[in-house]
């Protein structure tokens, strides 16, 4: 018989799950919380995150691009240079309290960045310069290695705050941009320690479920403020979390 403790996470991951794809995110930020919560053991909770971002990122992407949301020019000069940065990410080990520090204040100021600006319209988006997109890239691809959180978290306000790019191809960008980095990242870690979590059917499946119906919403039924809305919450509840001695 399963107990509440197991039903309680696995009704966590995927309401996470959920609430995250419908702006183009994998959820790798609100698994790691929940599992710090939990008491997982350090050493598990990078690659299980990773491993999770990567299973809600393939939905995600195949439903933003399926519903003609994607810009391919947008895409690839941010993800050339991450991925092999986020393969040095994922070789790298940060110690615990570095690891949860550096994640937490990414997320707060990728949280305030996607409420502090209002969305554009189609028109005055303006794509960057491709040095500039590289240099970004490399940066961001470099950090999700060694936090695991898959570079969705740090892409979309960038791109938003920007100028960028419109709401629903950030959060398209943003979906297949995680999936390159987290499997770069899952190599790096895996590389590193040999290690790659066990046991995580129930929660696969739970992420799974929330990802099929979150990109669903998002790509589908949300508003470009509510979606810029959601993220902005949902990356500074996470950044609290982290930073915050609760």
């Amino acid at each position: 018989m399963i107990d509440f403790q197991t039903l309680l996470i696995c009704g966590a991951f995927l309401a996470v799950a959920l609430l995250y794809a419908s702006t183009g995110q994998a959820g790798a930020s609100g698994y790691i919380a929940i599992m710090a919560l939990m008491g997982y053991e350090p050493d598990s909770i990078k690659p299980t995150a990773l491993v999770l971002n990567i299973l809600v990122s393939l939905v995600a992407s195949w439903r933003f691009i399926r519903d003609s949301h994607f810009d391919w020019d947008l895409f690839w000069p941010f993800t050339l240079p991450a991925v092999p940065m986020a393969l040095l990410g994922g070789y790298i080990t940060l110690p615990n309290a570095g690891f949860e520090y550096l994640l937490g204040a990414l997320l707060l100021i990728a949280g305030t960045l996607s409420l502090a600006r209002r969305p554009l319209n189609d028109q005055a988006v303006r794509p960057p310069p491709k040095s500039v997109a590289l240099a970004w890239g490399a940066t961001i691809g470099l950090a999700s290695g060694l936090t695991g959180v898959g570079g969705g978290v740090l892409i979309t306000p960038l791109l938003l705050f920007c100028g960028w790019s419109s709401v629903r191809t950030a959060a398209s960008v943003s979906a297949l941009f995680i999936l390159c980095n987290s499997i770069a990242a899952l190599a790096g870690d895996w590389t590193a320690t040999n290690h790659l979590p066990h046991g995580i059917g129930p929660l696969a499946l739970m992420v799974l479920v929330g990802s099929w119906f979150g990109a669903y919403l998002g790509s589908r039924w949300l508003s470009p403020r509510q979606i810029r809305g959601l993220l902005g919450i949902v990356l500074i509840i996470a950044s609290l979390k982290l930073l915050l001695p609760i």
